[in-house]
Parts: structure tokens; sequence; C-alpha cells
């Protein structure tokens, strides 16, 4: 369908053409609905080796090519849409853009008849808006983890993102404040995991635009503060049969996971540490693990290859 059309029909006057580079950070064009079609037939151009991927300056463009499945209107600016896709150079697929690394795992799990579905549970602080200090000088609990007083003094920013991704059908079902000051965590419903993906991406960016709105700034840094408990992203994941059951289900087992699920613990606990390549892209990620004992007491991150029914350490 014409990206044109979607946009009269919507009230679009503006596509915000967008990829993540190698460190999560979003990148884009600002396209006006008058060219969309003709972008997406030819690509958005971006020099690579500017946006991180490993690429050098006499490399041609990178072309970002629109799909549609992915638009997303934003709530607190509807004339505007987001939209992300697919990358390639000289003709050929960018093998290291993360959508498409996804994309190539997802294809492999179908060509073996399965679906991955993922959820994740997204962590960021607010913080002042030259990103200094905690946005909340009376966010003080020791153990603030659920502080209900400190989660509703950030209320009018939680709730319009909660009410945003209730606009834009994702099933929102809890939000809280987390274990450090100035943290919270909001959950949405699981989907495939291309959507899911997507959907992680954009909520980084709202966030970050209606903390904006507020006078605030959220960061997703993974440790901004050494004393405090940093951010993380709990990620489930599931395979799925054509016929839509849950294949990591085990009735019989304790722990209510088939020998499959197992299996593929197994591939996570082999892989884990080049995985981190993956969970770890930055040197302030691993300021996480092993760090120093948090005002909470606790850091909540991992510092070993292991799997149990509820190990959060």
């Amino acid at each position: 369908m014409s990206l044109k059309k979607i946009a009269v029909e919507r009230g679009i006057r503006y596509f915000l053409i967008s990829f993540v580079d190698l460190f999560g950070v979003m990148r884009a064009k600002l396209v006006p609905a008058t060219a969309i079609d003709d972008v997406a037939r030819s690509g958005a151009g971006f020099a690579g080796f500017a946006a991180w991927f490993d690429m050098t300056p006499a490399d041609p463009d990178v072309l970002v090519t629109p799909d549609p499945d992915s638009l997303i209107q934003l709530p607190w600016k509807k004339d505007v849409a987001w939209i992300t896709g697919d990358l390639t150079m000289g003709g050929k697929p960018v093998a290291q853009n993360p959508r498409q690394v996804l994309k190539k795992a997802i294809a492999g799990a179908a060509a073996q008849g399965y679906e991955l579905k993922t959820g994740v549970e997204c962590e960021y602080f607010l913080i002042s808006q030259d990103g200094t200090a905690l946005s909340d000088a009376s966010d003080t609990q020791s153990k603030p983890c659920y502080d209900q007083q400190a989660l509703m003094r950030r209320f009018d920013v939680v709730a319009e993102i909660c009410d945003a991704m209730i606009e834009l059908g994702w099933g929102p079902y809890q939000n809280d404040h987390e274990d450090a000051n100035g943290q919270f965590e909001m959950n949405w419903d699981y989907a495939p995991a291309l959507v899911t993906a997507d959907r992680h991406a954009f909520f980084k960016y709202m966030v970050k635009s209606i903390a904006e709105k507020h006078g605030l700034r959220a960061t997703f840094m993974p440790k901004p503060f050494i004393d405090l408990t940093g951010s993380g992203c709990h990620v489930h994941a599931s395979l799925w049969s054509k016929g839509g059951e849950n294949l990591f289900v085990g009735k019989d087992d304790p722990m209510g996971l088939s020998p499959l699920a197992y299996h593929a613990i197994g591939g996570i606990m082999h892989s884990a540490e080049s995985l981190c390549a993956i969970t770890n892209p930055t040197v302030n990620s691993f300021k996480r693990i092993n760090a120093p004992v948090t005002t909470s007491g606790a850091t909540w991150s991992p510092n070993t290859v292991t799997y149990a029914g509820n190990n959060r350490t």
C-alpha cells in the first residue's frame, strides 16, 4: 500500500525513516509525506560509517527501505509517523544491521517449523535535563522498589507513556518504580519477535520524547549511577508451532518446561559469552557486572552462566 495514501488517510505530514545502530542509538531522516513514495522506492540514504557501522567513509550509502508493517503514528505528535525497515548497500543486505540479524534468526526458526515470540521488560531512569542528577529529589528510599509515592510523583509521565501504548494496541499491563531511585519499568504484551523488537526500539524513542515534554530526560543507559542498581531488560522468549501452540510448555515438568525449552536454555548457555556482544554492546554495560553493592543491597545483574526456576542474581 502507498505510504503517501496512508499519510493522506491519517493526516500524516512527515515520516521518520529510522534504524538502530550497533549501540542501540536511533538514526533517522525526516521525510515529507509528499516525497515518501519516491523515497520508499529508492531507499533513504545514510553514511554507514557515521552511524557506527563497521564501514569506512569510502563505502556507498546505506539505504533504508521502509517496512509498512512497522509504521507507528506518534501518539503525542500525530502528524508524524515512525517507520523502520531493512538496510542495503550496493544492492546487498547489510548483514550487521540488528534488525536483519534478528530476521535471519526468525527465518532459521521458521525453517524448522517454529515461530519465535518475545516480550521485554524495559527499565529506564528519569533524570534532570542536564543529566547530572535524578529528576525527583524526594526519591531517596534505600529500597525504593515499588515505592508508591515515588511512582505517583511521576504519574504524568508514566501515564502518558502507558496511554500511548494503549492507543497503539500494545496491551500494556503494569508499570512500577524499580530498584534504583529514579528508575521505572513498563511492560506490555509479548508478540512475534520482530514486532516486539520494532516496538522496543520505538518505546525508547517514545519514552525519551515524552520525558522531554515534561521537562525531564529519560535514559536507558545500563549504569548511569555507580551506587544505584543499573537498568537491564529481561527478555521472555518462546517457540510456537504453526498451529499456535507454545512448545516450551511441559505439563509434567516441575518447572513447567518441555524438553525443547531445556534445549533452548542449553543453547543460550553454550553461547552466553558470545551473546554478550549483543546484550552488552557498550563499556557501560559491563559496569553492572560485579559492580559494588548498591544502596538497595543488590546489583540484580547476573555474573555467571547458569539457569534456575527463579534466579535473578
